[in-house]
């Protein structure tokens, strides 16, 4: 596929995804859900990039508005209304991301009192730690490549209360965890387990959004410090090893952003990377030795394996801020081994985009049962830069129009 085809495909599945959500048919229910919506953010600012069309930029600015109107307040279904932060209308708009976001998920939260059933459970709301941390991500590169500070500012706002909220403490007060999924209001868990990576994504995610705070001329450098510090040190020595597709991408994303992130001092970003990259790697030479790309498609979930293709397109990024002379990565002969052993397998990506681009324009049910995700998905794989890469100055949407 040519880079205009892919362009060009990208551009036709974000458009219908836009009017298929109410994001471009005003009248239209919104259909809002955190994680999709988190990539879509950066698909429609990609694509406003590489074509100069406004109604992207101007898809990208409403998505956001939307998300925090519908998400960021109490369901129609629940007894409980207004913001989630229980702010007043007002200071609610302000401060939209003051009590967190809601998951989008199509079946209201579990009661207090309700017994835990794990298959309904996926279908329930409340909120994720890692769909934050994404949603924090869209809106620190809008905040960026827009020049809007309100954005980033939103995104560390978002970051504290999800940290508060999340963070599973021990007596003695040293925060131990943090909890896979909480209720709406952030008052209980409904998933006591930690996520594998949740803490990754918050380390990488809360640094990255103090920095574009800081890059607009707002909040300080110590921002977030302490969740920061607590976050690396769950991080520490750890076996990031896993077979999972989605896991995998996200392993490699979280590496494209932290050798991209400025070095602080007493970060171990040099050990982090070496172990995330000897864990990737490791852990695609047992993903591809499973054989599961040739399984049928009704044995596949396309988004997981989307995600994998996603994280793979960042190797090169990886790639180039290591071999950066004098960078704080340089003298890791371990860490070029393990990307030498991921680069021969960078075309993974291209033989998953093979498999299911055809079943996407074909709408084969192996792709309708999650059209939404994988469309995004699909389309990020095949415009990834916003996705990926830093945003770039602030203010270049603005730069572009002049």
């Amino acid at each position: 596929m040519t880079p205009d085809d892919a362009l060009a495909t990208s551009a036709r599945l974000m458009s219908e995804f836009a009017v298929r959500t109410g994001l471009s048919a005003p009248k239209q229910r919104a259909e809002r859900y955190l994680w999709t919506d988190a990539f879509a953010v950066c698909n429609f600012i990609e694509l406003f990039r590489r074509t100069r069309d406004e109604k992207y930029l101007r898809y990208a600015t409403d998505l956001i508005d939307q998300v925090h109107r519908v998400l960021g307040r109490y369901r129609d279904d629940d007894a409980r209304r207004g913001w989630i932060s229980g702010l007043d209308e007002e200071a609610g708009r302000s401060h939209p991301t003051a009590g967190g976001l809601r998951i989008g998920k199509p079946l209201k939260e579990r009661d207090a009192n309700e017994p835990v059933d794990e298959r309904l459970e996926w279908d329930r709301d409340g909120q994720y730690f890692h769909y934050l941390t994404k949603w924090m991500h869209a809106l620190c590169q809008a905040a960026l490549f827009i020049g809007e500070a309100a954005y980033a500012r939103w995104a560390v706002e978002l970051g504290e209360r999800a940290f508060a909220g999340f963070a599973r403490g021990s007596r003695s007060g040293e925060v131990v965890g943090l909890y896979w999924k909480m209720s709406t209001d952030l008052s209980r868990p409904l998933v006591p387990a930690m996520g594998a990576h949740d803490a990754l994504d918050g380390f990488i995610t809360f640094r990255q959004a103090r920095h574009a705070q800081m890059r607009l001329g707002e909040g300080a450098a110590t921002a977030l410090s302490g969740a920061i510090e607590s976050l690396s040190l769950l991080c520490r020595h750890r076996d990031w090893t896993t077979e999972d597709p989605l896991s995998l991408g996200g392993l490699l994303f979280d590496a494209c952003r932290l050798c991209r992130l400025p070095g602080e001092e007493r970060s171990n970003d040099a050990d982090l990377l070496e172990e995330l990259t000897s864990g990737c790697s490791n852990g695609l030479m047992a993903f591809l030795a499973g054989r599961q790309l040739s399984w049928p498609s009704s044995q596949r979930l396309a988004f997981r394996e989307l995600g994998l293709a996603i994280g793979l397109r960042g190797l090169p990024i990886i790639v180039a801020a290591v071999a950066q002379p004098r960078s704080r990565f340089e003298g890791r002969p371990s860490l070029r081994r393990s990307l030498d052993r991921l680069l021969p397998h960078e075309s993974v990506s291209e033989r998953i985009v093979e498999f299911w681009l055809p079943r996407a324009q074909h709408h084969d049910a192996s792709w309708q049962e999650h059209c939404n995700i994988n469309d995004v998905m699909l389309a990020t794989v095949l415009a990834p830069n916003m996705f990926l890469l830093a945003a770039g100055s602030p203010g270049l949407a603005k730069s572009s129009r002049s």
